[in-house]
């Protein structure tokens, strides 16, 4: 309980970075996202969100609240570019740093307030990523993880929040359920049928009753309805990563069967990769020649899940590793600096028919198993 755990987070990250690049968007409703009537927001700036607007809205109805918004694609590469940037300033100051999100970090400094005074210190840091990236951002300090989120939440935007301990549950009462982090909508329904609307409210309920009628996820919201968090700020540079190779039976030479196998290869990691919700910044191909000689290529990466771009990026790699004609032996793929988030569809230059495949795909895997549906050319590969 004597954790202190700031929390960081860019305020309407997407927006944020148009604006910089185009200073006349200041002060107006600006929606990124799906252009098109079948699109959906992605992020919004603060005075469309006066409208009622909100992430994840359909394009059209955030259009009939607000006729005068102005809509923009958005470029996935300058959001992943500014998210980097972000990270690194933070890695160089701070001593455990976990990247939560594109735009979201988490800092430990447990252990350092008898050198720094913690706020004073976030204060500080949160100018200086200002003043190095142009961003905006705020944060919340306080003992764990859940109550400096909501604390950033309640400061937004632009603002920086200090909750100590004996002020946590003062601070928490008054709010609403929905300010809860992974309190989804049906459970705010079911809380809401049973007069449960505030956090106060859900704190005087008792544990066991909350896990009678939600089960695990009753116990985790009667912790934090009482300020209770235990799970550990993770180390960024332990950097997250999936993925497989395969040694052929035979070596081979066969370039065409190869790339195959590889889109076979990146089509099952973005599958795990959606299941865990979590986005991938990096991509890289390992290749092994018979005479056991083995390179690697990497490519940094805007933030995604997307198969199509993945599979292109990972061809791309791959032909500038493969330049010997020499017979190869393995091949593997990797896709590393992992953060959690979900596709922004809308954000590249796929269709939203294409990524509906994806997920239609996804859904008779997990029904049926992961090898239940593949693509037609990565069927039959023999090597």
């Amino acid at each position: 309980m004597d954790k202190q755990i700031i929390h960081i987070d860019q305020d309407a990250f997407f927006v944020s970075v148009e604006l910089l690049k185009n200073s006349s968007l200041v002060g107006k409703p600006v929606i990124i996202g799906g252009t098109s009537d079948r699109g959906v927001v992605a992020s919004c700036s603060y005075e469309a969100r006066k409208f009622g607007i909100h992430s994840a809205m359909p394009s059209r109805m955030a259009r009939q609240l607000c006729p005068h918004a102005i809509f923009i694609r958005g470029n996935m590469d300058e959001y992943s570019k500014y998210s980097h940037m972000v990270t690194d300033i933070l890695q160089e100051k701070v001593p455990v740093l976990e990247k939560a999100s594109i735009d979201e970090h988490y800092i430990d400094m447990t252990g350092m307030d008898r050198f720094h005074g913690c706020m004073k210190f976030a204060h500080e840091l949160r100018l200086q990523v200002m003043k190095e990236t142009g961003l905006p951002l705020s944060f919340g300090l306080s003992v764990n993880k859940t109550v400096s989120k909501i604390a950033t939440n309640e400061c937004k935007p632009n603002g920086e929040r200090q909750v100590p301990l004996d002020e946590v549950q003062p601070f928490l009462n008054p709010l609403s359920i929905k300010k809860i982090p992974g309190l989804g909508q049906a459970t705010y329904i079911k809380l809401s049928e049973m007069g449960v609307r505030f956090i106060y409210t859900l704190s005087q309920i008792p544990q066991e009753q909350l896990f009678k009628v939600l089960g695990n996820n009753g116990t985790s919201l009667w912790q934090k309805a009482h300020g209770i968090d235990h799970s550990p700020v993770l180390p960024y540079r332990e950097q997250k990563s999936i993925g497989t190779q395969s040694t052929f039976e035979t070596d081979s030479i066969d370039t065409h069967t190869i790339k195959q196998l590889i889109t076979s290869m990146v089509t099952d990691l973005c599958f795990q990769l959606r299941a865990q919700k979590k986005l991938t910044a990096c991509i890289t191909i390992t290749i092994r020649y018979s005479n056991f000689e083995t390179h690697t290529q990497q490519a940094k990466i805007p933030y995604t899940t997307l198969d199509s771009f993945l599979i292109g990026k990972a061809k791309e790699l791959f032909d500038k590793l493969y330049n010997r004609r020499m017979l190869l032996r393995l091949v593997g793929v990797k896709l590393s600096q992992l953060v959690s988030g979900h596709e922004q569809i809308n954000l590249y230059s796929a269709s939203e028919e294409q990524y509906k495949l994806y997920q239609a795909m996804d859904r008779i895997r997990n029904r049926f198993g992961d090898k239940a549906v593949k693509l037609a050319s990565t069927i039959n590969i023999k090597l």
